[in-house]
């Protein structure tokens, strides 16, 4: 009897100590971990112009991000840098947003190179660091080759979403639409003006898609009708508030606030530019998909987009003129990204400018754009203006 009370006490010993093992794994490792809790860290909203009358955003087209230190680059000379991986990618943005002081960063497409990473979340991570760590506030849209590691495009978008400064979105809430990635933001009027607590600038983000077959024949994605149908909902909704903007404040009917939009691949109509005049260099051919869905067309009937920054071709940083609207490159930003060797990584500026009324700022004026190279310069080329009003008032 006594050997069996024994035996029973060392077993509870046991049994005891186990638990207590578990708990103190527990109490370590899952739930009372130390480590902070990350919450996301939100921008100033709404966005709006500067106190000067300025809006500037910086257009980054196809970073193409792998792993880091170990992805070497391509199309890069020798005597360019003696060791080339994406940190110079890297070094490039830092470069540029501390250059050009943006309000806004807008990256249109293949900012990871899904091929060439194994963790599609580090590698998203490692891409915008740059921007998450400058505070500015930004957006993205998807490419034809994010989407080629361990996320599908939806979980991407999600993700990109929860990033700090983040402006991005999966898709409008509510919304039967093809792709993700599909949004709009809005920009205010100068502080204290009369169109400060007004859109004056709208900026429209669609996701082009990545590859689909069309009768067995392998192509690059497209803008769906879904999409074209959002886009016109949403632009007929925004000339809609402009109205009643200039109905509250006694003046007459205005155009259009001005929009902008960003996506990757190009339109099959931006190859008709190579026979026109156009600003910057069309170095090699446009590749888009062999499905034509009307995007050309919707964007003229909605009479508001001045200008659409698209990227995909990375040899390509022109701006050419569509029936009114015009279609620039971003250039190749990203050094995991083919290239050319001896051609300078470039990325594109669009600065935005409100007319100076007798008192405060009015209506956008203006919309320019530049492009700076990642040379020892970071040389300006190719300003040129896309858009000017034609409105002496509102």
């Amino acid at each position: 009897m006594e050997s069996h009370r024994a035996v029973n006490w060392k077993h509870s010993i046991l049994y005891l100590a186990f638990i207590y093992a578990v708990l103190r794994l527990v109490h370590t490792n899952l739930l009372l971990d130390e480590s902070p809790i990350h919450h996301k860290k939100w921008p100033h909203l709404p966005l709006r112009f500067r106190h000067d009358g300025t809006f500037k955003i910086l257009q980054v087209a196809d970073m193409h991000f792998g792993a880091g230190l170990t992805t070497r680059c391509r199309d890069v000379l020798p005597s360019q840098f003696p060791y080339c991986t994406d940190l110079n990618t890297t070094r490039f943005l830092k470069a540029l947003i501390q250059l050009e002081n943006p309000d806004f960063v807008a990256f249109t497409g293949d900012n990871i190179f899904g091929s060439s990473t194994s963790d599609a979340a580090e590698s998203l991570l490692k891409a915008f660091r740059p921007v998450t760590e400058s505070g500015v506030p930004w957006a993205a849209v998807l490419g034809n080759h994010d989407q080629e590691s361990t996320m599908t495009r939806e979980e991407l978008m999600f993700f990109i979403s929860l990033m700090d400064y983040s402006l991005s979105q999966t898709n409008p809430p509510s919304e039967d639409i093809d792709g993700f990635g599909n949004y709009d933001l809005s920009v205010y009027g100068a502080p204290g003006s009369r169109l400060a607590n007004s859109s004056v600038l709208n900026l429209f983000f669609l996701d082009s898609g990545d590859r689909e077959t069309v009768q067995g024949v392998r192509t690059y994605g497209w803008i769906k009708e879904s999409q074209l149908r959002w886009l016109r909902r949403v632009s007929q909704g925004h000339q809609g508030q402009n109205q009643d903007v200039c109905h509250a404040a006694k003046t007459r009917p205005a155009d259009p606030s001005p929009a902008l939009a960003f996506f990757h691949i190009p339109i099959p109509e931006v190859r008709q530019l190579y026979n026109q005049k156009i600003v910057g260099q069309f170095r090699e051919a446009v590749t888009y998909s062999l499905v034509n869905p009307g995007v050309l067309n919707t964007l003229v009937s909605i009479n508001d987009v001045k200008a659409v920054f698209i990227g995909h071709d990375h040899n390509n940083d022109f701006c050419g003129n569509l029936e009114g609207i015009w279609f620039c490159y971003g250039g190749g930003f990203g050094y995991h990204g083919y290239g050319r060797a001896g051609l300078h990584r470039r990325a594109r500026v669009i600065l935005a400018e409100l007319r100076k009324g007798d008192k405060e700022w009015m209506g956008l004026e203006r919309i320019k754009t530049w492009k700076r190279l990642d040379d020892e310069n970071l040389n300006k080329i190719d300003e040129q203006v896309l858009w000017e009003s034609s409105s002496p008032t509102g």
